[in-house]
């Protein structure tokens, strides 16, 4: 059995030393690294050769990688890195990997060719002077390969013991059985389905009913199908805490009934929840834990490896039993685990972290979407960025006087977008050449400056960077249809206006696409995927993916369905509508007392009709979702829901109750949504209904309709949680009994059954 590993990859694990070095250098983008290197090449003679694969072997290690150039007619090998600023300021340790990479790649290079001797070269090629640095040593073939060969003695034994654990994870796997004995109704088919994808290699769309166990039943048919199909990862995407949670509980069950699973689990979480430091720099003059990290990380990697279950705690307890940083050991950790759970940005962000190391390291990978509803909105955020002039105006006065030409040009250019801006808001359907141009002048300037003055960064002004970064980033993505470019304008004054700009993702299919189908199989679920095509128009599935709605393990007498049609709470009917809600509320907990959740499609619209309850009714408990409310105060919202208990708790459609809790049993009994979930009627949602309706020719139905029913279906969700619940939804609006609205509810609501019905009067 061979380990195959990437040059990049055997040099970060044996040739990085030192500290850990994350003070603020900005380095190219992805797209000034390439142009980098095509540029080097284009320099060179004829005979160069640009991208040369090569391979080598020791022991049981497969080393492979490309390098960057050769030219035969010197004899001499490149190693091209490009940077921006000022390359003294350099770390040494940087410099030692550069070097240690051109090593690796001279040697596998002599091996090839048969060659004694080679000159091998860093090209340090500065992407804003264009400006070529070349470093050049010259070595016997017996000399690279002798450093060859202590690059992977220093690996090999960590490779051994990786290729023992991954035959171990494979037996174990494949004889893996179901922890629960027997499927849910419902769960045999989705995990059926799920094993079927990966072993096709297709992409899966799930819709799956809340309560069937949709994580056990992906999670437990991907890990059957990991030796089979060859998986180096398994990761389960989410786009909230909760499904984390629920990711690593369903591993927890898997252990529990198999305590010897030799399968490693690592729990992602952003940066500043991982921190042990956050008034501290990210390096060893710093932070303790950056300091001389890379002396300490083999020891904390040994150990972390032996951990079965890293989650948040767990990773942070063998950090900092080492004494190394918990967020950077579990970035380490993610090239060493078998199931990863983390948040959606870890893959389908432009930088990021799973993405990077499957593609660099030709990883077979397998993706669990989550709850992947969310990924629409999700992905459009991840792919807009905006700015803000008031915040530009900020750091212009505070700002170094080297920055202020730079900054005071961008603000130009911005005002001078203002003399066509006749509306508040308006819609554009080019992008400013002017202003781009200013604002890359701009974020040129700011690179220059933060590499010379790496200390003590303004946080304003580095704020500013990294949106000018991100503006930037999505300015070169632009596509009138895929996106939208606006201006909101703040008139202060007659000769005064500040604004915020904005470039917004419209359709995301087009960037997760290639990060869907580089996996071997991707499947995305949730309990409302309906209808199909809208989501495999955004999110942009293969042409041969999928569809899958699994039956309902629920019974339509579970839950009766009510259409309150006499009421409607359109805006302009909304004071209207309040007493009869309140009637509708305490006439429903009068007869059938317990606890409920009320939806509403404002925070505004939720307090009047709490306080019209509250003076009409005050014998009925109540409690109120209210805005910003931080972990601390939505735990204590769900803690009003109390077993065998009786009261309203009053939230927002969409918000943070809307979905992903659990409430069985009699701590929720019933729900009352008081809105079609509908996004709000204004100047930019109306220039995406323009473009749905250009793309998809349904504008209102993906901008409006779509998205308002799916957050309708989870939040009744919230009512039936197993096979034992017995509860009541009231749809309260007209629209809910119109024939294209109701066909885009659950099936197993049997709303023309016994348990359901219509409330006209």
């Amino acid at each position: 059995m061979s380990y195959r590993i990437a040059v990049r990859a055997l040099c970060e694990f044996s040739a990085k030393s030192g500290d850990l070095d994350l003070r603020f250098t900005p380095s190219p983008t992805a797209l000034e690294g390439m142009h980098g290197h095509r540029t080097v090449a284009s320099r060179r003679n004829p005979e160069y050769q640009s991208e040369v694969a090569l391979e080598g072997r020791y022991g049981e290690l497969l080393v492979k990688g490309r390098a960057d150039g050769y030219d035969p007619t010197q004899n001499l090998l490149e190693e091209i890195k490009t940077y921006r600023g000022d390359l003294a300021r350099m770390p040494d340790n940087h410099r030692q990997l550069h070097w240690a990479q051109a090593k690796v790649y001279g040697w596998l290079l002599c091996q090839s060719l048969q060659l004694p001797v080679i000159r091998v070269s860093l090209v340090y090629f500065d992407v804003l002077s264009e400006q070529e640095t070349s470093l050049v040593q010259e070595h016997s073939a017996q000399v690279l390969e002798d450093f060859f060969n202590q690059q992977c003695a220093l690996f090999l034994h960590w490779a051994q013991q990786e290729m023992q654990h991954r035959t171990a994870r494979d037996q174990a796997t494949r004889s893996l059985s179901f922890p629960h004995g027997e499927f849910r109704r419902g769960q045999r088919h989705l995990a059926e389905s799920v094993y079927k994808a990966v072993s096709t290699g297709r992409c899966l769309l799930a819709q799956a009913p809340t309560g069937i166990g949709k994580t056990l039943g992906t999670i437990f048919p991907m890990l059957k199908a990991m030796a089979p199909q060859q998986l180096d990862k398994l990761l389960f995407l989410t786009a909230k805490t909760p499904g984390r949670q629920l990711a690593l509980d369903a591993a927890r069950v898997l252990f529990a009934d198999q305590p010897e699973l030799p399968l490693r689990v690592l729990e992602l979480v952003a940066r500043d929840k991982a921190c042990e430091h956050l008034d501290k720099a990210c390096h060893g003059d710093s932070c303790p834990l950056a300091r001389g990290f890379y002396q300490r990380l083999p020891a904390a990697r040994q150990a972390a490896s032996q951990v079965p279950m890293l989650d948040r705690q767990a990773l942070r307890q063998v950090a900092l039993e080492h004494q190394v940083c918990p967020y950077y050991l579990s970035q380490e950790m993610a090239r060493w685990s078998d199931l990863v759970v983390a948040d959606y940005n870890y893959y389908f962000d432009f930088s990021a972290l799973l993405f990077g190391l499957a593609q660099a390291n030709q990883w077979q990978v397998a993706v669990l979407v989550d709850e992947a509803h969310n990924l629409v909105e999700r992905g459009r955020g991840m792919y807009s960025a905006s700015l803000d002039q008031q915040q530009l105006a900020k750091v212009r006065a505070s700002a170094p006087q080297a920055l202020k030409s730079s900054l005071q040009r961008l603000n130009r250019e911005w005002n001078a977008l203002h003399k066509d801006q006749v509306a508040p808001y308006q819609a554009h359907d080019r992008l400013p050449t002017a202003l781009l141009k200013a604002l890359g002048l701009c974020v040129a300037a700011l690179g220059d400056y933060f590499n010379e003055h790496p200390e003590g960064l303004d946080s304003e002004l580095q704020g500013l960077y990294f949106e000018l970064l991100q503006f930037a980033r999505v300015a070169e993505l632009f596509e009138p249809q895929q996106f939208i470019f606006d201006i909101s304008k703040r008139v202060l004054s007659a000769k005064r206006s500040l604004s915020r700009l904005c470039l917004r993702n419209v359709v995301p299919a087009a960037l997760l696409r290639p990060r869907l189908t580089a996996a071997r199989s991707s499947v995305l679920f949730s309990a409302t995927l309906n209808p199909r095509h809208y989501y495999a128009d955004l999110l942009g599935l293969p042409e041969n993916t999928v569809w899958l709605d699994v039956e309902s393990p629920f019974e339509a007498r579970q839950l009766e369905v009510h259409i309150v049609s006499r009421i409607s709470t359109r805006y302009v009917h909304r004071q209207a509508s309040l007493a009869p809600i309140v009637e509708l509320l305490a006439r429903q907990f009068q007869a059938r007392p317990g606890n409920y959740l009320a939806f509403f499609s404002s925070f505004d619209y939720l307090q009047q009709v709490a306080e019209l309850l509250a003076l009409e009714h005050p014998q009925i408990a109540l409690w109120q979702q209210s805005r910003g409310m931080d972990e601390s105060s939505r735990e204590n919202f769900l803690q009003q829901f109390r077993a065998e208990g009786q009261g309203i708790g009053f939230a927002v459609l969409g918000g943070a109750f809307g979905e992903g809790i659990d409430l069985p049993g009699s701590k929720l009994i019933g729900a009352f949504v008081a809105t079609l979930g509908l996004p709000q009627l204004n100047p930019l949602n109306e220039q995406m209904k323009q473009r749905m309706a250009a793309l998809f020719g349904s504008g209102y139905d993906y901008t409006y309709l779509y998205p308002g029913l799916q957050k309708v279906v989870q939040a009744a969700g919230r009512v039936i949680r197993s096979q034992a619940d017995r509860g009541v939804l009231m749809l309260i609006d007209d629209r809910f009994a119109e024939p294209r609205v109701r066909q885009l509810l659950p099936g197993w609501w049997a709303l023309d059954g016994p348990g359901g019905s219509v409330v006209a009067g």
